[in-house]
């Protein structure tokens, strides 16, 4: 079956979500230590999360770029990412869902969050046809996100890792069955219809 051009896909369970992010040690370690953010991650900054573990390899070049060697796996409320999707503003206009620009900046002042549609990617890091969630957090949204939503953390940037020694081996295989199992993720009925073009 084809790939939808666009898709939520995730690890969850009946109550969370996954989504990944990736930081310096000073934030990342405690993070992951305390299983909550720690006091330093600033809340009043924009935040970007990915339900895609490979996206966040592409992002953080596998947990190698400065400032994102620690890579972190975020489990959230349902609750709370249903929230943010549905108060969300495309990051970008878009003709097919905003009149005009006008009308999609006064949307982006004022929504907590925004999405982009990136491409999604293959152990190789490279783009896929298909594309998939990064959600922005900002004001309410990025506290409720550190503060509310968050289930627990982990550190998997030995994961992150031990796949991309895997992938360098050339043993896709057993790098592809070390990979989270994301799924497409369920979303009522016209629940997207403000973010899917």
């Amino acid at each position: 079956m084809e790939e939808p051009r666009r898709r939520i896909r995730a690890q969850y369970t009946p109550s969370t979500v996954t989504v990944y992010q990736a930081y310096a040690p000073d934030i990342g370690l405690p993070a992951a230590r305390d299983g909550r953010f720690p006091p330093a991650w600033k809340r009043d900054r924009m935040t970007w999360v990915k339900p895609s573990f490979l996206w966040m390899m592409h992002r953080s070049g596998w947990g190698a770029k400065d400032g994102q060697q620690t890579v972190l796996a975020v489990e959230i409320t349902r609750e709370g990412f249903a929230w943010a999707l549905e108060r969300a503003c495309l990051s970008h206009h878009d003709p097919d869902v905003h009149p005009d620009r006008e009308a999609w900046r006064r949307a982006l002042a004022q929504a907590p969050a925004r999405v982009q549609w990136d491409p999604e990617r293959d152990l190789h890091l490279r783009p896929l046809p298909h594309r998939s969630l990064q959600l922005g957090l900002t004001g309410e949204a990025a506290r409720r996100y550190a503060d509310a939503w968050t289930v627990g953390i982990t550190d998997v940037t030995p994961l992150a890792h031990e796949v991309r020694a895997l992938v360098r081996a050339g043993r896709t295989d057993e790098a592809a069955r070390l990979l989270p199992a994301e799924r497409p993720y369920p979303v009522g009925r016209g629940a997207l219809a403000h973010l899917v073009p």
